[in-house]
């Protein structure tokens, strides 16, 4: 009931009627719209703690990582770019941020340690002449700062763990005999409407009223996206409105309302960073990505249009799906590019695993202008590199191969498998499968040293890309020195001391991190401009290769079973790349295995033909009947009991419920292995860890493949007897019958979901009375050794007392 009262509150509010706050009581004690209700308040709960989470989180990142010097001073928030309060913080976190100051090839010198003492002097000049010029006012201002930032760490634990002994399950339950739950119950609601109505309503109404002003909300509803877009316009100015009058407090010296401001403003400059990062900018890769294969697929852009105009909220998580797959690999890719590279070449891309480098730090201390260049840089490389690899390549291909493009992707009302499911089962099965084996990275990871090998002895660059040996000793002995008189610059805190002073020498530092000496060439711009067209070269040549390879592979292998018939692409490019690595994996082993000798390879040509013929039963049993029987199961319990009505008979397609099993398999193993330990969890842990080359076949079938199977075919075979063999006998109508027949699966399955939560609440309950049981009465626990009793008792001698009395 809480959260149906969670969502009708939040109906209510966003309404925007009068009538609706005066029926407000009323339809929260109505029982009409119930389920709906309660799924929306639940959301509308889970937003709320989440937000609430990460708000103490980042309070907890301000205490500990230090608040932003224009709030621990009085400098407003918007100083000029070359105003030290913004550049001190913004000083070395992000290699971006170096860059932007460092010479292509710096000294040796100076190539750890950079301009830092230069910019401390210069910081420590500008800091003196500001502290000259501070007043008293100044003087409280840092006292009240500081002594804000003290009563933030000064919290006494203690209390805070005896309200939480105080808080028990009786208590919370009202099995107590107390009302103390229904307390709970108000301040909860109370808490989420509060909440709703500071971080939802008001920015809503914010935005709204300002799109009405301008004239711009009939564009806004056209978007299909009207409360998102308005709340999100409505923080910004809300975060403009607070920039202004963190500035008026802070000329009318306001102490307290300057640092509230403050940090008001920080948290919505966070949060608008945090959806800019992870949801904007993945979602214009994913639309770039798609216009730029339109050609590949023969479509238009009124094809999306129309799409988009039909669902637009699937469409826009396809494309932020795409996109955040696109980001996630090539942040891959770079990790892959520095476990080659020299230290120092990719001084202008962010290290990932760098452990001094915090995103939120950054969002907290860096200014807005700088994260809006970042942004645009971003979407500048990323947007270059799709039209490097994905439409040039098919300007080439439709020009070379004019037949061979486009991919053929319709999906047609009677195919047995569909386009969304192939997509799945290409995302979630078929690329993780190929890209988490150790030898494709090996291989890809060669080439790329091999490549850069080539391209520094051809352009005289070998020092720049991989360093010296002997330069690099040197460079790490003196990056020992260097790095010692860096500390003892940064001696003298800049704010204040402990973590603080830590972190902002951590944002002060100069240079980029690791990095190591080279020897430059003459005409070292001409080289490196040659370098990088080298590189633009190979991977226009690799992408051309991957979008042809695998394909025409792929329809030449499924050519000799379906003829001239066309089929989907994704099987195509599935059957290609698995080929093309199973040919490169067969040719390394046969490289490897030739100065072995003749008898070696036979012998172990024997060994794999057993293993493969092993692992091709239990592929047949774990990837085939397995995942068979979990589609075919979802399929009678969830989607033909939902889609077809008991006038229809459904049909099912074999093919369409394989590849939606194995990623149902695949989530119920994630699950299983997340989850407590069981029978299940530990076979498969056990199946895992003996892996391909020791596996077990009479381990697996016995333990694992025979009971899920035996389970899978009980689930299906016991509703369908009860329903075609046992109600017939019953005597009962033929409408009856067919309705039992269509709705046995789901009642079952709601009769076993029924049992387990009455299970699962009897064990709590036991546990609870005997919780309340043991609080009440249990005066204390004494520690008894166990003594087993001997079968022989009844025979043996008394005991020395009774036989001296």
């Amino acid at each position: 009931m809480d959260t149906a009262e969670e969502g009708r509150i939040y109906k209510c509010l966003f309404t925007g009627s009068v009538s609706s706050l005066l029926t407000l009581p009323l339809d929260m004690l109505s029982t009409e719209n119930l389920l709906a209700d309660c799924l929306q308040g639940c959301f509308v709960v889970t937003c709320t703690l989440c937000a609430f989470i990460s708000l103490v989180w980042l309070r907890e990142q301000i205490v500990h990582g230090g608040a932003p010097i224009w709030l621990e001073h009085a400098a407003p928030p918007f100083n000029a770019a070359g105003h030290p309060q913004n550049e001190a913080p913004a000083g070395g976190n992000g290699a971006e941020n170096v860059a932007a100051d460092q010479p292509a090839n710096p000294p040796a010198e100076n190539a750890v340690v950079g301009e830092n003492p230069d910019a401390q002097d210069d910081q420590a000049e500008e800091e003196e002449e500001d502290n000259e010029e501070e007043d008293d006012a100044g003087v409280e201002d840092a006292a009240d700062a500081n002594n804000g930032a003290q009563d933030d760490m000064n919290w006494n634990a203690l209390e805070w763990d005896r309200a939480a002994e105080e808080l028990t399950w009786e208590r919370m339950l009202g099995l107590d005999g107390s009302l103390v739950f229904l307390e709970h119950v108000f301040w909860v609601v109370s808490l989420n409407t509060l909440f709703i109505l500071v971080f939802a309503f008001c920015p809503y109404h914010i935005g709204h009223f300002s799109l009405v002003g301008l004239g711009f909300e009939e564009h806004v509803q056209a978007s299909h996206f009207e409360g998102l877009i308005t709340t999100i316009v409505g923080y910004i100015l809300l975060a403009i409105t607070l920039i202004i009058c963190h500035g008026l407090a802070t000329l009318v010296k306001f102490h307290r309302s300057r640092r509230l401001l403050g940090v008001c403003y920080i948290v919505v400059k966070v949060s608008l960073l945090v959806v800019v990062e992870i949801g904007v900018f993945p979602l214009i890769c994913g639309w770039w990505l798609d216009i730029c294969s339109l050609e590949m697929f023969d479509a238009t852009l009124k094809d999306r249009e129309l799409s988009f105009q039909s669902a637009p909220g699937t469409t826009m998580f396809l494309h932020w799906l795409v996109g955040m797959v696109y980001v996630f690999y090539f942040a891959s890719f770079i990790l892959l590019l520095r476990e080659v590279l020299r230290p120092g070449v990719l001084w202008f891309l962010r290290n990932l695993n760098d452990p001094d480098f915090n995103p939120v730090q950054e969002m907290i201390h860096l200014p807005i202008y700088r994260h809006l260049r970042r942004f645009i840089l971003s979407v500048i490389v990323f947007g270059s590199i799709v039209l490097l690899m994905l439409w040039l390549p098919i300007r080439i291909i439709k020009s070379l191969l004019p037949h061979f493009l486009p991919y053929n992707v319709m999906l047609y009302s009677d195919a047995p498998v569909s386009e969304l499911s192939l997509e799945l089962l290409l995302l979630q099965v078929v690329l993780p499968a190929l890209l988490e084996q150790g030898h494709t990275r090996q291989w890809l990871k060669g080439l790329v040293r091999a490549w850069t090998v080539t391209a520094g002895y051809l352009l005289d660059l070998h020092s720049y890309l991989l360093g010296d040996q002997e330069e690099n000793e040197n460079s790490a002995n003196q990056q020992v020195n260097n790095n010692q008189h860096a500390r003892n610059n940064n001696a003298i805190p800049v704010v204040g001391e402990g973590l603080h002073a830590a972190h902002q020498a951590i944002l002060q530092q100069g240079g980029p991190v690791g990095f190591q000496p080279y020897r430059r060439p003459l005409n070292f711009p001409l080289r490196i401009f040659l370098l990088i067209v080298f590189m633009c070269i190979t991977l226009l040549i690799a992408s051309l290769i991957c979008l042809t390879l695998p394909v025409f592979a792929g329809r030449w292998l499924m050519s000799f079973w379906t003829g001239t018939a066309k089929i989907h692409e994704l099987y195509t490019a599935a059957c290609g790349l698995y080929v093309c690595w199973l040919s490169i994996r067969a040719v390394t082993v046969l490289v490897a295995w030739m100065p072995q000798g003749r008898r070696v390879i036979f012998q172990k040509v024997k060994e794999w033909s057993l293993m493969i013929m092993k692992t091709l039963i239990v592929a047949v049993l774990l990837a085939g009947v397995v995942p068979l029987l979990l589609g075919l199961l979802f399929e009678l319990v969830i989607v033909a009991p939902l889609r077809v009505p008991l006038d229809q008979t459904p049909l099912f397609y074999p093919w369409q419920d394989w590849a939606l099993g194995v990623l149902h398999a695949k989530i119920i193993a994630a699950i299983t292995l997340m989850g407590p330990q069981w029978w299940l969890k530990t076979v498969i842990e056990q199946v895992y860890a003996n892996g391909i080359r020791n596996i077990d076949l009479h381990y697996i079938i016995r333990k694992l493949a025979a009971p899920v199977i035996s389970v899978l075919l009980l689930s299906l075979c016991v509703p369908y007897v009860i329903a075609s063999g046992i109600v017939p006998l019953l005597g009962v109508t033929a409408e009856m019958q067919n309705l039992v027949h269509r709705r046995i699966y789901p009642f079952l399955l709601m009769v076993v979901i029924l049992m387990g939560i009455l299970s699962f609440q009897v064990r709590q309950f036991k546990r609870l009375y005997e919780h309340i049981k043991n609080d009440k009465y249990l005066v204390g626990q004494r520690l008894v050794n166990y003594e087993r009793k001997s079968g022989k008792q009844g025979t043996s001698p008394p005991p020395p007392q009774s036989s001296q009395e």
